[in-house]
């Protein structure tokens, strides 16, 4: 037999996306980036994520790439036939981040003009400071730290995730707490999607899987699934990991801030499924499941 073809690797040709997976190449002894072209690989509306992983997705399941880079925020809860998580890496910094002149929550200016394009960050930012006027941006992050620049805002609110892979962590001012801002499900991870039955490239991803953020993954993602929830909705869930323990928060809340639910959990690290499911439960039972009805309606 020849020696083994290297792993490709699919992702979407953004900076921050070639960085990403760079990062998983970069961890197995011989793989290959390939970027998929995608219209407008650019800016990150809601339903451009969609199409963003539905690109790679096409590409896995005609065999053009072996695994699937995605940030894992975007992937669906619900995989296409023929595709599954096989992995997940180290796990990023996960909190928001604040860019801009203020240290805290608190110090932000009076009715500072803040940039982003996420329901979610917008609906907890009015829920803590209604005084906010919150504008919509969109762009990859080059361009909207540069409209901060330009002064088109007095703060932006990015990943933190995205920031350290690029290398610009030092434009972050301060970090959200969970409590003030519930990350996104999956937010800092990054998951590996193969074709169903391709031993190889499931063997490539559990090798640098790490066993902490698969845990955490896990848990955000039974959350998502119980509160049908997409990467539009806005709704925030970050499952930690401390020993054999496991603590998921939740936060579900209308884009103007004037309702919402927050609740957190704690169990066995060793049902994290399970667990996101109990909290996802918890917030439909506390009125999740009227606040997003109304959120989807305002979409």
């Amino acid at each position: 037999m020849g020696p083994m073809a290297p792993i490709r690797l699919g992702t979407r040709g953004s900076t921050l996306a070639l960085a990403q997976a760079r990062l998983i190449a970069d961890s197995l002894d011989d793989a290959e980036i390939v970027p998929i072209e995608t219209a407008k690989d650019g800016g990150e509306p809601g339903g451009d994520k969609a199409r963003f992983v539905r690109g790679i997705e096409e590409a896995l399941l005609a065999g053009e790439v072996d695994l699937g880079v995605h940030s894992a925020k975007d992937l669906p809860s619900e995989l296409p036939d023929g595709l599954e998580l096989v992995g997940v890496s180290a796990r990023e910094d996960a909190a928001d981040a604040y860019v801009g002149p203020a240290a805290s929550l608190a110090d932000m200016p009076d009715d500072a003009r803040i940039g982003t394009s996420s329901l979610r960050r917008r609906a907890q930012l009015l829920a803590l400071r209604s005084d906010l006027e919150i504008v919509d941006l969109r762009g990859n992050v080059d361009t909207r730290l540069g409209r901060l620049a330009d002064g088109d805002f007095d703060g932006i609110v990015l990943a933190a995730a995205g920031l350290h892979r690029l290398g610009r962590e030092g434009e972050i001012a301060f970090h959200f707490s969970v409590k003030e801002m519930t990350p996104s499900a999956g937010q800092g991870a990054l998951a590996l999607e193969a074709r169903s039955g391709d031993s190889d490239a499931a063997a490539a991803a559990a090798s640098l899987t790490n066993r902490g953020a698969l845990i955490e993954l896990t848990a955000e993602r039974g959350a998502i699934a119980e509160l049908d929830a997409s990467c539009n909705t806005p709704v925030g869930i970050r499952a930690r990991l401390d020993g054999d323990d496991l603590q998921v928060d939740g936060f579900a809340g209308l884009p103007d801030g004037s309702e919402w639910v927050r609740d957190l959990v704690s169990g066995d690290a060793a049902q994290p499924g399970a667990l996101g499911q109990v909290l996802a439960e918890r917030m439909l039972a506390a009125g999740a499941r009227d606040i997003l009805e109304q959120a989807e309606s305002l979409t």
